[in-house]
């Protein structure tokens, strides 16, 4: 349909048309395929370019043509010329039909055509990331979704896994993590309790996950201090155990693998493996780590994770944003 419509058009008002168009996909693909480093973009946008030189081509040979064989005047019939009275008055020479000017159709193709083009290359730049598709950051879960366990109210002080979930979804995250361009793809909290304990003893629980890495962020409201939790790291498979302070308060970093489960839909679940390897922080709830402690850890689907110096400046930032109560 649309090659029909151009059929249509002037050969004066097409063939620019063709060329501003032709032009403009063409120099966009190039920067598109040299920004992204993609061989085959190049390649279209290279046949784009050759194609328009081409209809540049026929338009420079018509309009030397058009200037060099101007169209002839039509000549009166003759016979009219026999039939006229000897003492009519010779009639006026007939008035040649005013041709549409090329030049002037030319222009102002082109410039309709190089204005749309423009919009077409500055809207995505100009325009807001809402009105050209750019995906929203994930949105933590409403606080009253659901109760949390009876362990909440009985623990002094204790969050809730949304007020995680605030505290940790920022925008600062993604440039703490050394990936400042992606944008979070899902922000999950749930109000659980500490395995082993019967469910007496509240652990509420965030996730923010970009595309590059993951970050999770829990508080476990038990009786367990970080010197305490360091000699179990002992008997444990932690690595590269490193004791510190943190905002002047107790805390140990340490590397361990994840877990992996299959989940099949169709039928039973896949057994539980050993997933990529994550780096994490515990931080004493209180300066005299009296029991209890924060966990902020970072892992990727890659298996590897930014250095120490991110996850403490994650850990500076989303610790003074969680919400303190009396305990």
């Amino acid at each position: 349909m649309l090659g029909f419509l151009l059929r249509l058009l002037p050969f004066w008002v097409r063939e620019p048309l063709l060329i501003v168009v032709g032009s403009v996909f063409g120099v966009r693909l190039l920067y598109l395929a040299v920004a992204e480093k993609d061989w085959a973009l190049a390649g279209i946008g290279a046949v784009f370019l050759v194609v328009t030189a081409v209809r540049v081509h026929v338009v420079v040979r018509a309009l030397r043509a058009r200037r060099n064989h101007p169209a002839p005047t039509q000549p009166q019939p003759q016979a009219a010329v026999q039939q006229r009275p000897a003492s009519a008055a010779p009639a006026a020479p007939a008035v040649r039909e005013k041709e549409p000017n090329a030049w002037g159709q030319a222009f102002a193709a082109i410039g309709v055509f190089a204005a749309l083009g423009a919009a077409a290359w500055l809207g995505p730049k100009l325009l807001p990331s809402e009105a050209h598709g750019t995906p929203h950051a994930a949105s933590c879960p409403g606080g009253q979704e659901t109760e949390p366990p009876s362990a909440y109210r009985k623990t002094s002080g204790a969050v809730t896994g949304a007020e995680l979930c605030e505290a940790l979804n920022t925008p600062d995250l993604a440039r703490l993590l050394g990936t400042p361009a992606e944008t979070a793809t899902g922000a999950s909290a749930s109000n659980g309790t500490a395995a082993l304990t019967d469910g007496k003893v509240a652990q509420p629980e965030a996730r923010i996950e970009f595309d590059t890495y993951t970050v999770n962020v829990s508080v476990t409201y038990n009786d367990l201090s970080i010197d305490q939790y360091v000699k179990l790291m002992e008997y444990g498979n932690e690595s590269d155990v490193r004791k510190l302070k943190v905002l002047g308060r107790p805390a140990v970093l340490s590397s361990d693998h994840t877990m992996q489960i299959e989940i099949n839909f169709g039928g039973s679940g896949g057994p539980v493996e050993q997933g990529p390897l994550a780096r994490t922080l515990d931080v004493a709830l209180d300066a005299k780590d009296s029991g209890g402690y924060y966990e902020i850890t970072v892992w990727s689907t890659s298996g590897a994770f930014p250095d120490d110096d991110v996850l403490l400046d994650i850990t500076q930032q989303v610790l003074p944003a969680i919400p303190e109560r009396a305990v």
